[in-house]
């Protein structure tokens, strides 16, 4: 088989995780500075010194998307991998530690992209909002659940402008589904399936590699693992690789599902999970992913809105052809996609954002109408958080909401890693049935970096 098929009575099996409404992200950007420098007011028609940390890779698209701010420096630990941006920018100043750079242009910098593995997203973003740096930030927004809380509460002392880099946010179709499920359209949702066609890199790998090969004159192998455990260089790691092993990556979860389950997670306003199961294929062992999984968080009751089981599959793995009150899905499913399922009906997304979906069964929908436009559409996902830089309304997937966001699906990680249910509480950042799980929540650090 193709994928791991959960028993019938388990079928409800992977559960949303939660995110907060998108309120504060619509609110005026406000400076709530309480320590440390405050950021440097930039005018609307003024132009941000951005500095791109992960200049390589993601991180060049993002800086191509921030182009018309200041381009003052590009960081990365791999020259060779960064070397088409230099030539771009050739004005920026060029660095390998992101720590050097911040230290030495201090005020020469307002704002920072970080665009590096997952492993030093925070590490980097916290140096730079600790210092008054606006921040962008990929997705997920940390490796850690601890990480992702330091990040937001960071943005929040030091106020800040914060984006994660999920672009989806930003399409107006997703903020349209938003609409759409807020307004009670298929009734009060109780079930969400979200799938993907990750991993698309080595996962349920058994062992590291034996061989040492030189590591590359371009790279700083030691810069490159950051806070993570030294271990010997291998290009089983780098440039691509990294994201299923789990000293650096989050898996197949932790790259797509700040996409695919956006649009889950802001319509419903789910908080934290209070459990997570995973049922994973058996090609894994303590250094890697499993090379497919299937996850079922519980979500509890929000006001007036009823629990939300989430199922979350990859590695081949789609949900069952029949959901709700027997609504049939396409027999041939997307590769990626997302399954709000309400009382009344079904809203089915083929794709990664939201950003397109149909409500089924299509004949009871025939006739609908869209409810009034209630969320302000964007002009950009970079532009949203520059114009927030600049004293504009705060961006929608600011830290605020992309640090409960991260929270939650990162708690599937660890289910995927106990091969056994977690139970979760949210608040005091803690698995309650399996103390030893709890090192993985706020995992040490290499000497020398700290957040």
């Amino acid at each position: 088989m193709n994928h791991l098929q959960p028993p019938s009575s388990r079928r409800r099996f992977l559960a949303n995780t939660s995110l907060l409404a998108t309120g504060a992200a619509l609110l005026p950007n406000i400076w709530l500075s309480k320590s440390g420098a405050a950021p440097r007011k930039v005018s609307a028609n003024g132009k941000l010194n951005i500095a791109v940390i992960g200049a390589g890779g993601r991180g060049g698209g993002d800086t191509d998307e921030v182009k018309s701010e200041n381009i003052v420096a590009l960081c990365d630990v791999d020259w060779a991998q960064a070397e088409g941006q230099f030539k771009k920018f050739p004005d920026a100043r060029k660095f390998k530690d992101f720590r050097k750079m911040l230290e030495e242009m201090k005020d020469g910098i307002d704002a920072v992209v970080v665009a590096t593995p997952d492993h030093t997203h925070a590490v980097a973003s916290v140096m730079a909002m600790k210092m008054g740096k606006h921040c962008y930030c990929e997705k997920p927004l940390t490796r850690s659940i601890h990480e992702a809380r330091v990040m937001r509460e960071v943005a929040q002392q030091m106020g800040v402008a914060t984006q994660m880099g999920n672009q989806g946010t930003a399409n107006p179709g997703l903020r349209k589904g938003v609409e759409i499920i807020r307004s009670g359209a298929i009734g009060p949702v109780r079930e969400v399936h979200v799938w993907t066609n990750r991993p698309v890199w080595p996962q349920g790998v058994v062992g590291r590699p034996t061989d040492q090969p030189a590591v590359p004159s371009t790279l700083d192998w030691d810069l490159w693992l950051g806070p993570a455990p030294l271990r010997p260089y291998h290009p089983a790691y780098v440039p691509f690789k990294w994201r299923g092993w789990f000293d650096f990556g989050t898996g197949a979860i932790g790259d797509m599902a700040c996409h695919t389950a956006n649009l889950a997670f802001m319509a419903l306003k789910l908080g934290y999970p209070t459990s997570a199961e995973a049922m994973v294929s058996t090609d894994t062992n303590s250094e890697t992913y499993a090379g497919k999984s299937i996850i079922r968080y519980e979500f509890p009751a929000r006001g007036d809105m009823p629990a939300v089981t989430y199922y979350w599959y990859d590695g081949g793995n789609r949900p069952p052809r029949y959901v709700g009150n027997g609504v049939k899905l396409p027999e041939k499913l997307s590769d990626s996609g997302l399954l709000l399922v309400g009382d009344k009906g079904v809203l089915f997304s083929p794709n990664d954002y939201g950003a397109e979906f149909t409500l089924m069964p299509e004949q009871d929908f025939k006739d609908y109408v869209a409810p009034a436009q209630t969320i302000p559409r964007s002009p950009g996902h970079h532009i949203e958080w520059i114009q927030a830089c600049k004293g504009g309304p705060v961006a929608m997937s600011n830290f605020d909401y992309a640090g409960p966001f991260t929270e939650a699906i990162l708690v599937g990680t660890l289910a995927v890693r106990a091969r056994e249910k977690v139970l979760w509480d949210g608040a005091a950042m803690r698995v309650t049935n399996n103390e030893a799980l709890n090192r993985l929540v706020k995992p040490e650090y290499r000497p020398g970096w700290s957040l």
